[in-house]
Protein backbone atom coordinates (compact mmCIF):
# COMPACT_ATOMS: atom_id res chain seq x y z
CA UNK A 1 0.00 0.00 0.00
CA UNK A 2 3.05 2.50 0.49
CA UNK A 3 4.48 1.63 -2.23
CA UNK A 4 1.31 2.55 -4.18
CA UNK A 5 0.73 5.61 -2.33
CA UNK A 6 4.27 6.79 -2.74
CA UNK A 7 3.98 6.29 -6.68
CA UNK A 8 0.42 8.71 -5.91
CA UNK A 9 2.20 11.36 -4.69
CA UNK A 10 5.47 10.91 -7.10
CA UNK A 11 2.63 11.54 -9.98
CA UNK A 12 0.91 14.32 -8.10
CA UNK A 13 4.35 16.02 -7.80
CA UNK A 14 4.94 16.41 -11.95
CA UNK A 15 0.94 16.40 -12.44
CA UNK A 16 -0.18 19.40 -14.60
CA UNK A 17 -3.84 21.57 -13.45
CA UNK A 18 -6.09 18.93 -15.87
CA UNK A 19 -3.82 15.78 -14.26
CA UNK A 20 -4.18 16.73 -11.04
CA UNK A 21 -7.79 17.14 -11.18
CA UNK A 22 -8.03 13.92 -13.18
CA UNK A 23 -6.02 12.25 -10.41
CA UNK A 24 -8.53 13.48 -7.68
CA UNK A 25 -11.56 12.71 -9.37
CA UNK A 26 -10.00 8.79 -9.95
CA UNK A 27 -9.74 8.49 -6.26
CA UNK A 28 -13.23 9.90 -5.47
CA UNK A 29 -13.52 7.06 -7.49
CA UNK A 30 -11.79 4.15 -6.21
CA UNK A 31 -12.64 5.07 -2.68
CA UNK A 32 -16.45 5.21 -3.67
CA UNK A 33 -16.35 1.36 -5.15
CA UNK A 34 -15.64 0.95 -1.61
CA UNK A 35 -18.26 2.14 0.08
CA UNK A 36 -20.89 0.02 1.77
CA UNK A 37 -24.28 1.60 2.32
CA UNK A 38 -23.23 3.05 5.91
CA UNK A 39 -20.57 4.87 4.07
CA UNK A 40 -22.63 6.73 1.85
CA UNK A 41 -24.99 7.21 4.35
CA UNK A 42 -22.39 9.66 6.32
CA UNK A 43 -20.68 10.58 3.42
CA UNK A 44 -23.71 11.92 2.01
CA UNK A 45 -25.95 12.66 5.28
CA UNK A 46 -23.37 14.58 6.91
CA UNK A 47 -21.99 17.27 4.81
CA UNK A 48 -23.80 19.84 6.18
CA UNK A 49 -22.13 19.33 9.74
CA UNK A 50 -18.95 19.36 7.80
CA UNK A 51 -19.80 22.96 6.64
CA UNK A 52 -20.82 24.43 9.78
CA UNK A 53 -17.48 22.68 11.83
CA UNK A 54 -15.12 24.64 9.00
CA UNK A 55 -17.68 28.18 9.46
CA UNK A 56 -17.08 27.70 12.81
CA UNK A 57 -13.14 27.67 12.62
CA UNK A 58 -13.16 30.62 10.43
CA UNK A 59 -15.12 32.08 13.24
CA UNK A 60 -12.33 30.94 15.52
CA UNK A 61 -9.59 32.07 13.51
CA UNK A 62 -8.71 28.65 13.82
CA UNK A 63 -7.16 27.49 10.80
CA UNK A 64 -5.08 30.80 10.70
CA UNK A 65 -3.55 29.80 13.78
CA UNK A 66 -2.95 26.59 13.49
CA UNK A 67 -1.28 27.34 10.46
CA UNK A 68 1.01 30.07 11.31
CA UNK A 69 2.38 27.53 13.89
CA UNK A 70 5.89 26.30 13.73
CA UNK A 71 4.79 23.06 15.14
CA UNK A 72 1.75 21.35 16.50
CA UNK A 73 -0.30 23.70 19.02
CA UNK A 74 -2.45 22.26 22.19
CA UNK A 75 -6.10 22.31 22.86
CA UNK A 76 -4.73 24.10 25.77
CA UNK A 77 -3.24 26.82 23.74
CA UNK A 78 -5.91 27.04 21.31
CA UNK A 79 -8.45 27.67 23.93
CA UNK A 80 -6.12 30.42 25.13
CA UNK A 81 -5.87 32.34 21.44
CA UNK A 82 -9.77 32.02 20.99
CA UNK A 83 -11.29 32.11 24.79
CA UNK A 84 -13.22 28.63 23.41
CA UNK A 85 -14.01 26.15 26.58
CA UNK A 86 -10.93 23.47 26.28
CA UNK A 87 -13.50 20.47 26.86
CA UNK A 88 -15.37 21.88 23.41
CA UNK A 89 -12.47 22.11 21.68
CA UNK A 90 -11.29 19.00 22.28
CA UNK A 91 -14.55 17.34 20.85
CA UNK A 92 -14.76 19.94 18.06
CA UNK A 93 -10.72 19.26 16.73
CA UNK A 94 -11.15 15.96 17.31
CA UNK A 95 -14.39 15.62 14.61
CA UNK A 96 -12.34 18.01 12.40
CA UNK A 97 -9.18 15.78 11.82
CA UNK A 98 -11.74 12.73 11.30
CA UNK A 99 -12.70 14.78 8.33
CA UNK A 100 -9.23 15.86 6.85
CA UNK A 101 -9.47 19.44 7.70
CA UNK A 102 -6.45 19.94 10.53
CA UNK A 103 -3.88 16.92 11.49
CA UNK A 104 -4.06 14.67 15.08
CA UNK A 105 -0.78 14.29 16.25
CA UNK A 106 -1.46 13.23 20.11
CA UNK A 107 -4.37 13.80 22.43
CA UNK A 108 -5.20 16.53 22.38
CA UNK A 109 -2.53 18.41 19.84
CA UNK A 110 -3.21 19.31 16.49
CA UNK A 111 -1.36 20.54 13.43
CA UNK A 112 -1.74 22.04 10.36
CA UNK A 113 -2.38 20.04 6.88
CA UNK A 114 -2.69 20.77 3.32
CA UNK A 115 -6.24 21.23 3.48
CA UNK A 116 -5.79 23.26 6.88
CA UNK A 117 -3.35 25.68 4.75
CA UNK A 118 -6.23 26.04 2.64
CA UNK A 119 -8.75 26.99 5.00
CA UNK A 120 -7.00 29.67 6.29
CA UNK A 121 -6.75 31.50 2.90
CA UNK A 122 -8.66 34.24 2.76
CA UNK A 123 -10.47 33.21 -0.81
CA UNK A 124 -11.58 30.14 0.92
CA UNK A 125 -12.61 31.58 3.95
CA UNK A 126 -14.75 34.08 1.56
CA UNK A 127 -16.33 31.13 -0.58
CA UNK A 128 -17.58 28.85 2.33
CA UNK A 129 -18.93 31.40 3.98
CA UNK A 130 -20.97 32.41 0.81
CA UNK A 131 -21.78 28.72 0.02
CA UNK A 132 -22.90 28.19 3.93
CA UNK A 133 -24.43 31.58 4.71
CA UNK A 134 -26.09 32.72 1.18
CA UNK A 135 -26.19 29.10 -1.02
CA UNK A 136 -26.80 26.46 1.94
CA UNK A 137 -30.15 27.16 2.47
CA UNK A 138 -31.46 27.08 -0.60
CA UNK A 139 -29.56 23.69 -1.64
CA UNK A 140 -31.86 22.87 1.90
CA UNK A 141 -34.96 23.74 -0.51
CA UNK A 142 -34.26 22.35 -3.74
CA UNK A 143 -36.16 18.79 -2.76
CA UNK A 144 -39.47 20.70 -2.21
CA UNK A 145 -39.43 23.01 -4.84
CA UNK A 146 -39.11 20.98 -7.67
CA UNK A 147 -41.67 18.70 -5.77
CA UNK A 148 -43.95 21.50 -5.92
CA UNK A 149 -43.09 22.19 -9.38
CA UNK A 150 -43.54 18.73 -10.96
CA UNK A 151 -39.36 18.98 -11.21
CA UNK A 152 -39.99 21.07 -14.11
CA UNK A 153 -36.88 23.66 -15.29
CA UNK A 154 -37.05 26.79 -13.23
CA UNK A 155 -37.27 29.72 -15.90
CA UNK A 156 -38.92 32.88 -13.86
CA UNK A 157 -36.12 34.12 -12.02
CA UNK A 158 -38.93 35.84 -9.44
CA UNK A 159 -40.33 32.50 -8.50
CA UNK A 160 -36.69 30.03 -7.60
CA UNK A 161 -35.56 27.88 -4.76
CA UNK A 162 -34.00 31.43 -3.19
CA UNK A 163 -37.53 32.80 -2.84
CA UNK A 164 -38.76 29.39 -1.11
CA UNK A 165 -35.46 29.26 0.99
CA UNK A 166 -35.50 32.99 2.19
CA UNK A 167 -38.72 33.77 2.34
CA UNK A 168 -38.90 36.50 -0.11
CA UNK A 169 -40.44 37.92 -3.05
CA UNK A 170 -37.23 39.89 -4.15
CA UNK A 171 -34.53 38.67 -6.87
CA UNK A 172 -31.39 37.40 -5.13
CA UNK A 173 -29.61 40.65 -5.88
CA UNK A 174 -32.02 43.09 -4.40
CA UNK A 175 -32.41 40.91 -1.40
CA UNK A 176 -28.36 40.90 -0.73
CA UNK A 177 -29.39 45.08 -0.15
CA UNK A 178 -30.88 44.21 2.99
CA UNK A 179 -28.26 41.71 4.04
CA UNK A 180 -24.66 43.47 4.04
CA UNK A 181 -22.89 40.42 5.80
CA UNK A 182 -23.81 38.37 3.36
CA UNK A 183 -23.13 40.75 0.15
CA UNK A 184 -19.36 41.22 1.84
CA UNK A 185 -18.96 37.37 1.57
CA UNK A 186 -19.75 37.59 -1.96
CA UNK A 187 -18.23 40.12 -2.78
CA UNK A 188 -15.14 39.08 -1.32
CA UNK A 189 -15.35 35.53 -3.26
CA UNK A 190 -15.67 37.05 -6.54
CA UNK A 191 -12.28 39.16 -5.79
CA UNK A 192 -10.56 36.67 -4.23
CA UNK A 193 -10.88 33.92 -6.90
CA UNK A 194 -10.27 36.32 -9.77
CA UNK A 195 -6.65 35.02 -9.52
CA UNK A 196 -4.57 37.40 -12.52
CA UNK A 197 -2.60 34.51 -14.04
CA UNK A 198 -5.79 32.95 -14.82
CA UNK A 199 -7.44 36.00 -16.86
CA UNK A 200 -8.62 36.77 -20.12
CA UNK A 201 -6.50 39.24 -20.10
CA UNK A 202 -4.10 36.34 -20.73
CA UNK A 203 -5.40 35.21 -23.69
CA UNK A 204 -7.43 38.12 -25.71
CA UNK A 205 -5.52 40.42 -28.20
CA UNK A 206 -6.43 43.75 -26.31
CA UNK A 207 -3.24 45.43 -27.55
CA UNK A 208 -4.07 44.63 -31.51
CA UNK A 209 -7.81 45.87 -30.80
CA UNK A 210 -7.19 49.00 -29.26
CA UNK A 211 -4.39 50.03 -31.98
CA UNK A 212 -4.72 53.85 -32.32
CA UNK A 213 -7.76 53.91 -30.39
CA UNK A 214 -9.68 57.60 -29.52
CA UNK A 215 -9.12 58.14 -26.24
CA UNK A 216 -11.94 60.58 -26.53
CA UNK A 217 -14.37 57.33 -26.41
CA UNK A 218 -14.85 54.67 -23.64
CA UNK A 219 -12.30 51.64 -23.79
CA UNK A 220 -13.34 49.75 -21.50
CA UNK A 221 -16.87 49.52 -19.97
CA UNK A 222 -17.42 46.98 -17.12
CA UNK A 223 -20.87 45.50 -16.96
CA UNK A 224 -21.93 44.47 -13.97
CA UNK A 225 -18.19 44.60 -12.23
CA UNK A 226 -19.19 44.62 -8.75
CA UNK A 227 -16.73 46.49 -6.68
CA UNK A 228 -14.06 46.74 -9.80
CA UNK A 229 -11.53 44.47 -9.28
CA UNK A 230 -11.38 43.54 -13.32
CA UNK A 231 -11.32 47.37 -13.64
CA UNK A 232 -8.06 47.61 -11.75
CA UNK A 233 -6.55 44.57 -13.68
CA UNK A 234 -7.28 46.26 -16.91
CA UNK A 235 -5.74 49.49 -16.19
CA UNK A 236 -2.53 47.57 -14.52
CA UNK A 237 -1.81 45.50 -17.48
CA UNK A 238 -2.89 48.40 -20.03
CA UNK A 239 -2.28 52.21 -17.97
CA UNK A 240 -1.12 53.07 -21.67
CA UNK A 241 -4.43 52.74 -23.32
CA UNK A 242 -6.60 55.65 -23.70
CA UNK A 243 -9.77 56.37 -23.18
CA UNK A 244 -11.92 56.01 -20.24
CA UNK A 245 -12.44 53.10 -18.04
CA UNK A 246 -15.85 52.50 -16.69
CA UNK A 247 -17.38 50.03 -14.21
CA UNK A 248 -21.02 49.96 -13.60
CA UNK A 249 -23.07 48.07 -10.85
CA UNK A 250 -25.98 48.41 -8.65
CA UNK A 251 -25.69 51.43 -5.99
CA UNK A 252 -25.34 48.80 -2.75
CA UNK A 253 -21.72 47.25 -4.66
CA UNK A 254 -20.67 50.93 -6.41
CA UNK A 255 -20.97 52.38 -2.87
CA UNK A 256 -17.92 49.59 -2.24
CA UNK A 257 -16.13 49.96 -5.17
CA UNK A 258 -12.29 50.23 -5.93
CA UNK A 259 -10.95 53.52 -5.68
CA UNK A 260 -8.51 52.70 -8.81
CA UNK A 261 -7.34 55.68 -10.52
CA UNK A 262 -8.63 56.23 -13.57
CA UNK A 263 -11.83 54.14 -13.31
CA UNK A 264 -15.12 56.23 -13.27
CA UNK A 265 -17.41 54.05 -10.88
CA UNK A 266 -20.80 54.26 -11.77
CA UNK A 267 -24.07 53.10 -10.42
CA UNK A 268 -26.37 51.59 -13.48
CA UNK A 269 -28.79 48.25 -13.77
CA UNK A 270 -28.00 46.68 -17.18
CA UNK A 271 -31.65 45.58 -17.59
CA UNK A 272 -31.96 49.36 -18.32
CA UNK A 273 -30.72 51.16 -22.04
CA UNK A 274 -27.00 51.18 -21.70
CA UNK A 275 -25.57 54.71 -20.97
CA UNK A 276 -22.39 54.65 -22.16
CA UNK A 277 -22.29 54.75 -25.99
CA UNK A 278 -19.52 53.91 -28.36
CA UNK A 279 -17.39 52.15 -26.70
CA UNK A 280 -14.59 49.63 -27.46
CA UNK A 281 -14.96 47.17 -24.86
CA UNK A 282 -18.42 46.26 -22.78
CA UNK A 283 -16.99 43.66 -20.56
CA UNK A 284 -18.91 41.42 -18.10
CA UNK A 285 -17.25 38.44 -16.51
CA UNK A 286 -19.76 36.12 -14.50
CA UNK A 287 -22.59 38.15 -15.19
CA UNK A 288 -24.67 36.53 -17.79
CA UNK A 289 -24.70 33.07 -15.78
CA UNK A 290 -26.96 34.77 -13.25
CA UNK A 291 -29.70 35.19 -15.13
CA UNK A 292 -32.54 33.19 -17.19
CA UNK A 293 -32.68 33.10 -21.52
CA UNK A 294 -34.72 35.83 -21.70
CA UNK A 295 -33.34 37.82 -19.17
CA UNK A 296 -29.80 37.54 -20.62
CA UNK A 297 -31.27 38.15 -24.47
CA UNK A 298 -32.62 42.10 -22.78
CA UNK A 299 -29.23 42.84 -21.41
CA UNK A 300 -27.46 42.41 -24.76
CA UNK A 301 -29.77 43.83 -26.63
CA UNK A 302 -29.04 46.88 -24.16
CA UNK A 303 -25.91 46.75 -25.09
CA UNK A 304 -26.28 45.99 -28.63
CA UNK A 305 -28.30 49.64 -29.25
CA UNK A 306 -25.13 51.29 -27.42
CA UNK A 307 -22.12 49.72 -29.61
CA UNK A 308 -20.82 51.21 -32.24
CA UNK A 309 -19.73 49.64 -35.75
CA UNK A 310 -15.74 48.70 -34.04
CA UNK A 311 -17.26 47.97 -30.62
CA UNK A 312 -16.89 44.63 -28.90
CA UNK A 313 -18.76 42.58 -26.20
CA UNK A 314 -16.54 40.50 -24.44
CA UNK A 315 -18.35 37.83 -22.35
CA UNK A 316 -16.27 36.09 -19.59
CA UNK A 317 -18.14 32.53 -18.86
CA UNK A 318 -17.95 28.98 -18.29
CA UNK A 319 -18.23 27.75 -21.63
CA UNK A 320 -19.16 23.93 -20.66
CA UNK A 321 -18.37 21.08 -23.05
CA UNK A 322 -21.17 18.99 -24.38
CA UNK A 323 -20.37 15.95 -22.04
CA UNK A 324 -18.15 15.28 -19.20
CA UNK A 325 -18.83 18.19 -17.28
CA UNK A 326 -16.40 17.97 -14.02
CA UNK A 327 -18.19 18.36 -10.71
CA UNK A 328 -17.92 21.88 -10.00
CA UNK A 329 -19.17 23.21 -13.30
CA UNK A 330 -21.93 20.99 -12.63
CA UNK A 331 -22.61 22.14 -9.50
CA UNK A 332 -22.51 25.79 -10.98
CA UNK A 333 -25.02 25.02 -13.10
CA UNK A 334 -27.35 23.79 -10.36
CA UNK A 335 -26.85 27.02 -8.19
CA UNK A 336 -27.46 29.11 -10.64
CA UNK A 337 -30.80 26.83 -11.24
CA UNK A 338 -31.76 27.41 -7.68
CA UNK A 339 -30.83 30.97 -7.44
CA UNK A 340 -31.74 32.92 -10.73
CA UNK A 341 -33.10 30.28 -12.91
CA UNK A 342 -30.43 30.22 -14.80
CA UNK A 343 -27.49 28.04 -15.95
CA UNK A 344 -24.12 27.48 -17.25
CA UNK A 345 -24.23 27.51 -21.07
CA UNK A 346 -22.59 25.39 -24.00
CA UNK A 347 -20.97 27.43 -26.56
CA UNK A 348 -23.87 26.20 -28.66
CA UNK A 349 -26.25 27.24 -26.02
CA UNK A 350 -24.44 30.90 -26.19
CA UNK A 351 -24.38 31.01 -29.63
CA UNK A 352 -28.12 30.47 -29.96
CA UNK A 353 -28.68 33.40 -27.42
CA UNK A 354 -26.28 35.57 -29.38
CA UNK A 355 -27.67 35.44 -32.65
CA UNK A 356 -31.34 35.88 -31.05
CA UNK A 357 -30.65 39.10 -30.45
CA UNK A 358 -28.75 39.96 -33.67
CA UNK A 359 -25.39 39.64 -32.56
CA UNK A 360 -22.41 37.15 -33.90
CA UNK A 361 -20.24 35.32 -31.85
CA UNK A 362 -16.64 35.57 -33.53
CA UNK A 363 -14.41 33.75 -31.32
CA UNK A 364 -14.24 32.15 -28.23
CA UNK A 365 -10.97 32.48 -26.00
CA UNK A 366 -10.56 30.08 -23.08
CA UNK A 367 -8.18 30.61 -20.53
CA UNK A 368 -9.26 27.94 -17.77
CA UNK A 369 -9.84 24.81 -18.93
CA UNK A 370 -10.31 23.40 -15.89
CA UNK A 371 -13.28 25.39 -15.25
CA UNK A 372 -14.49 25.96 -18.65
CA UNK A 373 -13.68 29.49 -17.94
CA UNK A 374 -13.59 31.58 -21.48
CA UNK A 375 -13.80 35.40 -23.14
CA UNK A 376 -16.38 35.34 -26.25
CA UNK A 377 -16.07 38.34 -28.61
CA UNK A 378 -19.08 39.61 -30.16
CA UNK A 379 -19.78 42.23 -32.41
CA UNK A 380 -22.62 43.30 -34.70
CA UNK A 381 -22.94 41.28 -38.36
Amino acid sequence: METVLASIRQLAANANEAARRQLITTLHEIAYSLEDANDTVHRYGYLHLQTAAVKTGFDLGLFRFISASEGPVTVSQIADKTGADPLFLSRFLSYLASTGAVKEVAKDEFAANNVTKNLAEKVTEAGVSHCFETIGPQYQAIPAFLKKTNYKNPSDEMHTVFQDAWKTDKHAFAWFTDHPGQLDYFNDYMAFRREPALSWLTVYPVEQETQNWDGTRPVYVNVGGGIGHQCAQFKEKYPHIPGPVILQDLPHSIAKALPTPGVENTAHNFFEPQPVRGAKFYFARGVLHNHPDHKVRVLLGNIKSAMAPDSVILLDEMVLPETGVNSYAAAMDLTMMSAFASMERSEAQWRTIIEDVGLKLVKTYPYNPVSYESVMDIRLP
